[in-house]
């Protein structure tokens, strides 16, 4: 498993947070997501299923941008 920090803009409001998270853990291959900070998500992922563009996409997706910090 491997750990990447993304930092999410616009994420700021609980509902927020719970839609991105959410959004990223029907992804397969992701084991956890935790709001670190404000703007912040943590995400436990399997790199043999996933890379870090996917967890991007899918932020973009629910229309946040996304970075890895």
């Amino acid at each position: 498993m491997n750990r990447v920090l993304l930092g999410v803009r616009g994420m700021e409001q609980p509902e927020q947070v719970a839609k991105v998270s959410g959004a990223i853990k029907r992804l397969e291959g992701v084991r956890n997501v935790q709001s670190v900070d404000k703007g912040q998500l943590e995400v436990e992922y399997d790199p043999q299923q996933l890379t870090v563009m996917d967890l991007i996409r899918a932020v973009r997706e629910q229309g946040f941008l996304a970075g890895m910090l």
